[in-house]
């Protein structure tokens, strides 16, 4: 009798492209995809509808379009082993959120935590798509199928609220969406601010000095970390009161992969001068492949057009099956 082998799991990640990714999101989540196409069926989206929530400049949402997609692949996602797309190139997004949109009601949206951060953020522009912002993201996840979505801390709303969609939808029409589960990855490193450090690492920081992007030439690498805040100590141990050091060990290790003791061990009776410059190199030496396979990507736009191309005629294929069974279930009329 032939062995039949285990379906996969589905799981469907989104990114925006508000900006090139940082080293913290490198860290945090993204150095782990790759090995999510080894144990899951992959959808991976670069998430240019959900951006425009907050009012982008033409050109610069282009390029930093194509910049993130060529990002992702040069991650090493592969496009052969799963969907890697651009989420406007798939029109069912907006198509089945306009669906959910009646399906979700006012006072749900209205108790989401992040409308109400991006309003105070941007209260000149407080749209009805930052509103039913929650609705597109249920569209993302329900058109996949998707059996698992990895989330952080400030998704598990957005989550909670698309299960609650999905399943207010299936108890009126049928098992037409599959309820999804929360992924949490292995915990990647919590990278913060090289010049705040009681700060995430942000896109957005004020201090140019305190990100590390994906993009950044190795001399503004050694740059900013040799500029990083510390402290009067002039010891490198882990230990409360020493975010800036603790911050720097975080991400030698993630790179490493060495302990803290082994780190306080080798690096006992040097100063901080060698350890920032030794914590620089090791980011310098881990980006120089995803740099240097980005910048081939982006000197050929022609690869990067036919794999979105590719990677929408699969997403396509997928969402047009459950947004064809969600409308009939409505009671729209076929073509």
């Amino acid at each position: 009798m032939a062995e039949t082998t285990e379906r996969k799991k589905r799981s469907l990640s989104l990114i925006q492209p508000t900006s090139v990714p940082t080293l913290g999101n490198y860290l945090g989540a993204m150095k782990g995809w790759p090995t999510y196409q080894e144990n899951f069926d992959t959808i991976f989206g670069v998430a240019d509808l959900h951006s425009i929530t907050v009012r982008q400049e033409p050109a610069k949402l282009r390029e930093q379009t194509t910049q993130l997609y060529a990002m992702l692949l040069a991650l090493r996602l592969d496009p052969e082993k799963g969907i890697v797309f651009i989420q406007s190139h798939v029109p069912e997004h907006s198509q089945l959120a306009w669906l959910l949109n009646c399906y979700t009601q006012f006072g749900e949206l209205n108790r989401m935590t992040q409308f109400k951060d991006k309003s105070a953020q941007h209260s000149d522009n407080v749209n009805a798509g930052l509103f039913t912002y929650p609705c597109l993201m249920a569209s993302d996840i329900l058109l996949y199928q998707a059996d698992v979505v990895p989330v952080g801390a400030d998704q598990k709303q957005h989550l909670e609220i698309t299960r609650d969609i999905a399943e207010r939808f299936n108890g009126i029409y049928g098992n037409v969406f599959t309820i999804p589960e929360p992924y949490i990855p292995k915990q990647g490193a919590r990278v913060m601010s090289l010049q705040n450090p009681v700060s995430k690492m942000s896109k957005s920081d004020p201090n140019p000095k305190g990100t590390v992007f994906l993009t950044d030439e190795p001399n503004v690498i050694m740059k900013k970390f040799k500029s990083a805040v510390t402290d009067s100590e002039m010891s490198v141990r882990y230990a409360d009161g020493k975010d800036g050091i603790n911050n720097l060990m975080t991400i030698y290790s993630a790179i490493t992969g060495d302990s803290f003791e082994t780190i306080e061990h080798d690096f006992a009776g040097k100063g901080y001068g060698d350890f920032k410059k030794a914590v620089g190199e090791a980011v310098v030496e881990e980006l120089a492949p995803v740099q240097q396979r980005y910048n081939e990507l982006m000197k050929d736009k022609a690869y990067l057009k036919e794999c979105w191309t590719n990677g929408a005629d699969f997403a396509s294929r997928v969402a047009g099956r459950t947004l064809s069974k969600a409308m009939k279930k409505i009671g729209f009329v076929a073509k």
